[in-house]
Order: C-alpha cells, then structure tokens, then sequence
C-alpha cells in the first residue's frame, strides 16, 4: 500500500503548490502498514481523546478520527493547519490547532477533557526530546503516548541498565518505553537519512522515583553523564564541583561503588543517589 499512499502524497503536495520543509522536519507517512501498526499500538477506541503532534497532511489524522472519540491535531505550519481542517471538515470529532505545542498546555487543547488523553505523533527528529519530556512533565499527563522517532534515539529510551543515558532516564522516570517496531526510511516522502521505530510509552500514575526537586534531581543525572568515559566519582565531582571524597562518600551512602559509571545505574539506584545527596545538601545547609 506504500505506492498508493505515496502517489496520493505526490498529488496532494503538487495539487496545493507545497513542498516538505526541511527546517521543520517534515517527512509524510506513506507506509500503510506503518499506519495501521500505529493505531493498533496505541490501542485507540471511541472513548479516547488523542492529541497529534503534527499531523502534516493528515494521513495519521484521519485514521485517528475513525477510531477516537475526539483528536486533537497540533500543527505549527500556517498553511499545512488551514489545509488540514478543509481537509478533515467532514469528521466532526477532529480539532485543529494552529500553534507551537512546546508553547500550548495541554489543559489549554484540550479544555475539562485533559484527563487520561492519550499522543500519538510522527515527531519531527529535532523536537523529539523536547516533546516527550514536555508531555511526561506536563499537568495533566498523558497515560499514554505512541510516537515515531529516530530509531536510535528510541533504542537510547529504552535502554537497559548498562546502556543508559541521560535521556532513557529522564523518559524511564515518568514511563515504560517499549518499541513496537523498526520503520525503514522509505516509508516517509521525503525519506529522512535514517531509519525511524514506533515508540511506545506507558506513562506512571506516579513517578518511578520520589523526587520532591525535578530540577535538583536531574542536575545531579547531568552530572553524572557529563563525562560518561570516567568513572561515577569523577563525574560527580566534576560536574557538581565537589571534592572527589565527598562525591564518593555519597556513592559509599547509596550503596553504588565509585568506579561505577553513569550509564550502569538503574533508575532505582540513581534514586538513592539522589537520596544520599540530598541528605547531604542538607546536613551542610
């Protein structure tokens, strides 16, 4: 079904004089297979509302509206959203959006509806990290989110121990990644130069960890991945400017021996790294 989708892509781009913008990260699903693996790992049903980052011209969108009780589409370019809504005016459970998503609350897209929403997207490669850590901090968040990205940042989510990162676990924090499946570069007019995965998130009811300070905790994450060859004491001292004894003195505390590096930690452990600084900070404040 790619050259059907394809040759309707071509039609459509020609037919409304637009071309992808590369500065905007556009490629447009023509896989149909894609799609419907997608929809199916986003589970979608009459009593969901899905927002959609992105939705381009709408091929994602419209199967979307087939199954949601209500969907949501985000898209920041002017002409591609005007073109969106004629094209969608026939469903009357699609809403779309002229705006910036990283500048739009979800309580402002989706009103008294927010609750148990659930984003589905085909992410623009340069916004990826931005988005899911936007939504996976948002109030309210969703419960669950079914994107495209690269595939190696997707294969960096859902990392194991030993292969972390500080984007696995800025993600592993809020949710379980899981990938679906590989999606090759000729699935997207324009192909992009590398393979893309479907990424699925289930997001917690509660944070993995009980952190009060977000922002303290994920100071102290840098930190320890700002000099990912050295090992965890070095780094620590390095980026938090610590005395080495004092940084591992507070492996010693958690329980993490100092030769350790950042990328071996499980999320439970930088929890109690976490736990054994911030009893430090204020034993010394």
């Amino acid at each position: 079904m790619t050259g059907l989708l394809l040759s309707q892509t071509r039609g459509m781009l020609r037919r409304l004089d637009l071309k992808a913008k590369k500065r905007l990260g556009q490629h447009f699903l023509i896989d149909e297979a894609v799609l419907q693996k997608v929809v199916a790992a986003a589970e979608v049903s009459d009593t969901d509302t899905v927002v959609e980052v992105g939705p381009g011209l709408g091929v994602l969108t419209r199967e979307l509206a087939k199954r949601a009780g209500r969907v949501v589409a985000v898209e920041l370019d002017d002409r591609l959203a005007a073109i969106l809504k004629r094209e969608t005016a026939a469903f009357g459970n699609v809403t779309v959006v002229n705006k910036d998503i990283l500048k739009t609350a979800p309580s402002e897209l989706l009103g008294g509806q927010a609750a148990g929403y659930k984003v589905v997207a085909n992410l623009p490669y340069y916004i990826t990290s931005a988005v899911l850590r936007y939504f996976l901090e948002a109030s309210p968040k969703p419960r669950l989110m079914v994107v495209m990205i690269q595939k190696e940042v997707a294969q960096t989510i859902a990392a194991a121990d030993g292969k972390m990162s500080l984007l696995s676990v800025s993600v592993q924090l809020y949710g379980k990644p899981e990938i679906i499946c590989r999606v090759p570069a000729a699935s997207f007019y324009p192909p992009p130069e590398v393979d893309s995965a479907i990424l699925k998130i289930e997001v917690y009811d509660r944070p993995a960890l009980d952190v009060e300070d977000v922002g303290a905790f994920f100071t102290l994450v840098r930190a320890g991945f700002c000099a990912r060859r050295k090992q965890l004491a070095n780094s620590l001292a390095q980026g938090l400017g610590l005395p080495r004894d004092e940084a591992q003195s507070v492996l010693e505390e958690a329980g993490i021996t100092a030769k350790r590096r950042a990328e071996t930690l499980s999320i439970e452990e930088w929890g109690r790294l976490w736990q054994a600084f911030s009893r430090r900070q204020n034993d010394n404040a």
